[in-house]
């Protein structure tokens, strides 16, 4: 029986691919993604078949992994960082549902953005921490806010994925006020872009002077919480160890 596999390809090179996926992936007879994705990793695959769409086009790559699948074909639908975390494992899970489609579906997960910027930057992560997303394509902008409000005043460690576009210049701006007012202006904050991919880049600053640094679409922010703090050239977030 075919089979889908629905996969996460972590940032982006071969290093931090998991064994799980360059194996589903090599099993798969087709490779279906967006198409910055499949640029990422064609060069790794080259006799492989790929399919590429733009953005948008999630629920159309979809039903056409599904349509695949049915004709008897492996297929490797596949999402940069971990497809179940903003990635594709839920539309393609919603869609087989709807569908009743008997195919079977294998979830793989893969290094997500978060991770992989925290790595570079030190430990900004040992302790609790909320990951939200400043695009409002699938999500109302007052839901974000509001999320971004609950997260800062309960003190977590807040990573904002997709924080600035061409259309969304100001909403990165809304947001580290909101979060100002319950942080004090030298909490760390870490500014990683292409984290794991060519022309990785990094900045180390605070809450103050955030926005003074480049940040797009492929920049990931880890802002501290209350007890993180920067040293030697690292952001840690204590866990709560007793050290002596």
């Amino acid at each position: 029986m075919p089979r889908i596999y629905v996969v996460g390809i972590g940032p982006g090179n071969m290093e931090d691919m998991t064994d799980r996926a360059e194996k589903a992936i090599q099993d798969a007879d087709v490779i279906v993604g967006y198409y910055t994705y499949i640029k990422l990793i064609k060069d790794y695959f080259p006799h492989k078949e790929f399919i590429e769409s733009g953005m948008t086009k999630e629920v159309e790559r979809c039903e056409l992994v599904m349509k695949l699948a049915g004709e008897g074909k492996n297929v490797a639908l596949i999402s940069s960082g971990d497809s179940g975390i903003y990635g594709m494992a839920g539309i393609m899970l919603e869609l087989m549902n709807k569908s009743k489609s008997q195919i079977p579906v294998e979830v793989i997960p893969g290094i997500t953005a978060a991770s992989s910027a925290a790595s570079i930057l030190g430990a900004p992560i040992m302790h609790d921490f909320a990951v939200i997303s400043l695009s409002d394509l699938m999500t109302p902008l007052e839901l974000i806010y509001k999320r971004l409000e609950c997260a800062a005043e309960g003190d977590f460690v807040i990573c904002i994925y997709n924080p600035k576009s061409k259309t969304r210049c100001d909403y990165i701006i809304k947001a580290r006020d909101i979060i100002l007012k319950y942080s004090k202006e030298s909490t760390p904050v870490g500014i990683v872009r292409n984290a794991g991919r060519e022309n990785e880049e990094y900045n180390i600053t605070d809450l103050k002077n955030m926005l003074d640094y480049k940040i797009d679409m492929f920049t990931v922010i880890i802002i501290g919480n209350s007890s993180t703090y920067i040293e030697n050239g690292k952001i840690i977030t204590p866990r709560g160890y007793k050290i002596d």
